[in-house]
């Protein structure tokens, strides 16, 4: 798929402000700078579609971008650390909750992880919470051209033996790298397939 139109359309803290749920939906979260607006500028083949920061917390509200009129890609605020305060925090954590739950049209939430790092608890228990839920997510491990590829197999296994010390099967996956466009096109035929299906739906 090719991705030839997206335009930001609005920005807020209420799920129940977001665009009419007519069209299928696509958002993306993760710990805080591990590359979520980068991700999906690459994606959109927008150099500034998504606004970036090096420092943590830069998307603040739940951002929603129309692609190619015939889908949405929703970008949410980081979980973990920011340079605010707890309580705004906590503001974050709530309305986009409330979003992940009630929003109808979301087919796949993208967990941005950092590749490099160990699992962090806080991403894990964020799995967990998806499970329960049943909010249907996807891992995006980020940051891949920071790894020789010898590192991104144990790093990769690693993560895979961790977790499946407690859960029966690993999820579903994408190695990127909004840098060398790694998994971008494996993204985007996992977005069209979906996208077909929608429309039967």
């Amino acid at each position: 798929m090719e991705i030839t139109k997206a335009n930001f359309l609005c920005s807020n803290t209420d799920w129940k402000k977001c665009p009419k749920p007519n069209l299928p939906e696509y958002a993306f979260i993760g710990r805080s700078n591990v590359g979520k607006s980068s991700l999906i500028n690459t994606l959109t083949n927008h150099k500034k579609l998504a606004k970036t920061s090096g420092k943590p917390g830069k998307t603040q509200l739940i951002n929603h971008f129309i692609i190619n009129d015939s889908f949405y890609l929703a970008d949410l605020p980081g979980y973990g650390y920011a340079k605010v305060s707890k309580k705004l925090r906590e503001e974050f954590q709530k309305f986009t909750l409330n979003y992940l739950e009630k929003r109808t049209n979301l087919i796949c939430l993208f967990l941005l992880i950092d590749l490099r790092v160990k699992p962090q608890k806080i991403d894990t228990e964020f799995m967990e919470y998806c499970a329960t839920k049943e909010i249907p997510f996807t891992i995006c491990f980020t940051k891949s051209d920071k790894l020789k590829k010898a590192e991104i197999s144990t790093n990769l296994e690693n993560y895979k033996s961790y977790l499946l010390k407690e859960w029966e099967s690993f999820p579903n996956y994408f190695t990127t790298s909004s840098v060398n466009k790694l998994g971008i096109d494996e993204i985007l035929s996992f977005i069209k397939e979906y996208n077909l299906a929608f429309k039967s739906w």
